[in-house]
């Protein structure tokens, strides 16, 4: 009996190793395959995220397609008007003493200063997306007053003002951008702004309005494959963009000063150097 046992021992042993060698055939046979499997899909994941797969993020995490790089309004070279008069002395101190220019400014803008006539503003795009399309900029009036008549400041420096690529006047009931050589057609009616992932474009607007005091922002469309969103850009300080008409009289008129900062002038010595107060007709 023993013997019969020791017999059937041998004869199981080569069956045994039979099997644990077919065992981990299959096992190596898996471990390739499951290896070809995670670079196929590795690849066209790749692919994939190399192609859309950054736009997919962007728009599940909400961010918009194009990104505001830098917004600017140029002061440096434009007549301004305040809406409210500068009354209390140590603001007129800053204006009129040799205070920083930042100072000034900060004076300026606590008094709701707005360009005169024209806004001149500088608007820095970057695309977000792999791919693109800035198909409009509007210019939206949100308040709309008489026009100021706070404080004039105007500037005496000489040359020309630089080339602008796009117009639009806010007197217009729907006012649209537009170039200077086709002024009567909407600019983006018949070309558009492409733009891929960190791609910038640099836009010199110019915003015109004479007959109100104007607040406006500015709300830009744009196509992210088969989606339209929309953005809207405020002025460097996060508040509305501004331009004001001229007024027909002032509470006071100032200039630049030849020892930095302004100096009070007479309404005839501001008529004498500034033709909007000629055509508003009270010179």
């Amino acid at each position: 009996m023993v013997r019969a046992r020791q017999k059937q021992r041998a004869a199981s042993a080569p069956r045994a190793e039979e099997a644990g060698g077919w065992k981990a055939m299959r096992t190596w046979l898996a471990g390739i395959v499951s290896a070809v499997i995670v670079a196929a899909v590795g690849v066209v994941f790749t692919a994939w995220f190399n192609a859309r797969g950054s736009d997919t993020v962007g728009s599940i995490s909400g961010e918009p397609p194009i990104k505001v790089g830098h917004v600017a309004v140029d002061y440096a070279t434009q007549d301004t008007a305040l809406r409210q008069a500068v009354t209390d002395p140590a603001d007129r101190t800053v204006l009129l003493g040799s205070a920083s220019g930042s100072r000034r400014d900060t004076v300026m803008a606590r008094h709701d200063r707005a360009p005169l006539e024209t806004a001149d503003l500088t608007v820095v795009l970057v695309g977000n997306r792999s791919s693109l399309r800035i198909v409009d900029i509007q210019p939206r009036v949100l308040d709309r007053k008489p026009v100021s008549d706070g404080a004039l400041f105007i500037h005496t420096s000489g040359g020309e003002a630089f080339t602008i690529e796009l117009a639009a006047d806010l007197d217009q009931p729907a006012p649209r951008f537009t170039s200077p050589q086709d002024p009567d057609i909407s600019y983006f009616r018949k070309k558009q702004i492409d733009l891929r992932q960190d791609e910038r474009v640099t836009l010199s607007l110019t915003v015109t309005g004479t007959a109100a005091y104007y607040a406006f922002d500015l709300l830009v469309t744009v196509l992210a494959g088969d989606r339209t969103e929309q953005l809207t850009i405020q002025g460097p300080d996060r508040t509305p963009f501004r331009v004001t008409g001229t007024s027909g009289t002032y509470h006071a008129y100032y200039t630049t000063s030849p020892l930095g900062g302004w100096q009070p002038i007479s309404r005839s010595g501001a008529c004498a150097i500034e033709p909007k107060l000629a055509k508003a007709g009270k010179c």
